[in-house]
């Protein structure tokens, strides 16, 4: 829902104005699905919690995996640069 921003209305309200970009954005995002930077989350506990669980649900590396792969990529990089 957005929020009610208060404007003097002596003054124009211009397209790159927050309050504005902040009221399109909360009324053009109509699911919670689809997550929107410009919008805030506000939720229960109990929906914080959900949506940790989701994120938890992907895939994860350790660290080492990670250096391990970024090694390899940057060796093959680094190879096809000298070609």
């Amino acid at each position: 829902m957005a929020k009610p921003y208060k404007q003097p209305k002596s003054e124009p309200i211009l397209v790159n104005d927050p309050a504005t970009v902040y009221q399109t954005a909360a009324s053009e995002t109509a699911s919670f699905d689809s997550w929107n930077p410009n919008v805030p989350f506000h939720g229960t506990q109990e929906e914080w919690w959900e949506h940790f669980h989701k994120i938890e649900e992907g895939h994860f590396s350790t660290w080492e995996e990670h250096q391990k792969k970024f090694n390899a990529w940057k060796k093959e990089y680094l190879a096809s640069l000298m070609q």
